[in-house]
């Protein structure tokens, strides 16, 4: 596999996330569920492209039907723009996310945000970079010190009676929250030491599939709320922390 070149190609979808005209051709999918014109211009981009320079690799991503997955199968798990209603909004917190799944597991991850151009990537068993420099994670002891990111879940807001305390209680016990809206962008910023820890109800496997090596490979735990591993095909709740401060988050959930 030559990653440079799929870390360029990702890199060449800027100038359509730019195209400020597209950015604003939206239509509403459900509650909170944006989808613009830039969305599905950058999937359709990267399946042309991808299958061209992987023709073995399925391509399941968020602009389109993905029934009937098997798990012995080889994917891209592509979020052409996470972060969309950032992107609508002219808020700069919105990436595009693609990871390869192989032998069911996630064996590269890149995580690139024109915006700031910073571009988080990973290959399994070979450390996490952020534009080509390691990263760690922040390896912070002090529960009471650290700062945790979040994901509200604005998709499913009948479940902000069940969150909205959990979220209180994590609050009460730590320094800050920080809330980007783009689930990519906040794993990679526990991966990069910015952030201590990070969770989300329910997140789809193109929200944290790229995120969940990176983190991984910077030194950090990623599983599901439960302990156990995420499952990347699938919709799963999502923890990330440094290996000193995981158990102590885990155990709000």
């Amino acid at each position: 596999m030559d990653y440079q070149a799929i870390v360029d190609l990702v890199h060449s979808a800027k100038s359509i996330i730019f195209n400020e005209e597209m950015a604003h051709a939206v239509t509403v999918k459900g509650a909170a569920d944006y989808v613009t014109k830039v969305d599905v211009a950058v999937q359709e981009y990267m399946r042309k492209e991808l299958g061209q320079m992987t023709p073995g690799v399925l391509l399941l991503s968020e602009e389109q039907e993905n029934n009937n997955l098997d798990t012995k199968r080889s994917y891209w798990i592509l979020d052409p723009i996470d972060g969309t209603t950032n992107l609508i909004h002219d808020y700069h917190m919105s990436a595009v996310s693609l990871a390869l799944y192989e032998n069911g597991q996630i064996t590269f991850g890149i995580v690139y945000n024109p915006f700031t151009e910073e571009t988080f990537h990973a290959i399994r068993g070979k450390g996490a970079y952020l534009n080509n420099r390691p990263i760690k994670v922040s390896h912070r002891e002090d529960f009471g010190t650290c700062v945790i990111s979040f994901g509200s879940s604005p998709y499913e807001k009948d479940k902000a009676s069940m969150l909205f305390p959990i979220f209180q209680k994590v609050f009460m016990e730590t320094a800050d929250f920080r809330r980007s809206a783009s689930a990519a962008l906040d794993l990679c910023y526990v991966a990069a030491g910015r952030v201590d820890g990070f969770f989300e109800y329910n997140l789809k496997p193109w929200d944290y599939s790229a995120g969940a090596l990176i983190i991984e490979e910077a030194g950090g735990r990623v599983t599901n709320w439960q302990s156990a591993p995420v499952p990347y095909l699938q919709n799963s709740c999502v923890i990330a922390a440094t290996p000193e401060i995981y158990e102590k988050l885990r155990a709000f959930l």
